[in-house]
Parts: structure tokens; C-alpha cells; sequence
């Protein structure tokens, strides 16, 4: 949803950055900013909040992902596109090089529980080769 406030009624975009300072006192400076470059008005943009990954679960799935890959002789971007494509499923491209299959989707913008899929995978995986990963509340140090 998309609010727009045009500049001939800049009591209200007053209003409103008054609110999201004293909400956000962190971002007073970007408002001032942005309020000076409003010149026709400005538009705000309500969606919904998506929960991105956490840093620490991208470490704990980059260390074992490269562990395991070592343990299989794979690179581990060899083991991270496998493991893309058992969990989010894959396709197929001709090359020039021949067919070659592709994740059909890739990490960098997953939600928290899709990049928990993703850890889930490389567990159950390793797993099914033998190769075992510690939870990741052992795995802390």
C-alpha cells in the first residue's frame, strides 16, 4: 500500500515525520533529509515485514556447508548450489556446455524459515552420507 502526502499539504507531512521521530529518534537525520528533498511531496510505502536470515545462523550453516563439502571433494559453492536445489527444487538449462541445472531459487533474499529449510537440508543430508553436524546450540563456543 502505497500513502501519497503532496507538498500542498505539508502540515500533514509534518505530522508525520514528527511521529516517525519520536518513534525512530535514530532516524531524525534522514528525515530532515528526506523532507528537504521533497519538493512535490512525499509517498510512503506500508508492506508487510519480512524477517531476513540471522547472522548467526549464515555462519552456522557456511562453516558446516563448507565442511561437509570438503568431506564429499566439493567446492563448497559445489555443495551450496546442491543444497539450493534439494531444498527449493531446481532446472534445467541448455549451455553451450551442455544441460546444466539450476537452483530455482537462490539464498541472498530468503526469510528467516526459508534459510532454516535450507540448514535443515544440509543436517538431513550430511546425515544420510554419514557425516554428522553438531546442532547449532552445541556448536557455540
Amino acid at each position: 500500500m502505497q500513502l501519497h502526502i503532496p507538498r500542498e499539504k505539508s502540515q500533514k507531512i509534518i505530522n508525520v515525520f514528527q511521529l516517525f521521530s519520536g518513534l525512530f529518534p535514530d532516524a531524525v537525520d534522514q528525515l530532515i533529509e528526506t523532507n528537504k528533498k521533497a519538493k512535490d511531496g512525499i509517498t510512503i510505502e506500508v508492506t508487510p515485514m519480512k524477517l531476513r536470515r540471522t547472522r548467526p545462523q549464515e555462519n552456522y550453516y557456511r562453516k558446516w556447508c563448507k565442511e561437509f563439502a570438503n568431506f564429499c571433494g566439493m567446492s563448497p559453492d559445489e555443495m551450496h548450489d546442491e543444497l539450493l536445489c534439494q531444498t527449493f527444487g531446481s532446472t534445467e538449462h541448455a549451455t553451450k556446455f551442455g544441460m546444466r541445472r539450476r537452483p530455482a531459487q537462490r539464498s541472498g533474499k530468503t526469510s528467516r524459515s526459508d534459510y532454516s529449510q535450507l540448514v535443515e537440508t544440509l543436517c538431513r543430508v550430511a546425515a544420510e552420507t554419514g557425516y554428522y553436524i553438531p546442532p547449532a546450540h552445541e556448536d557455540r563456543e
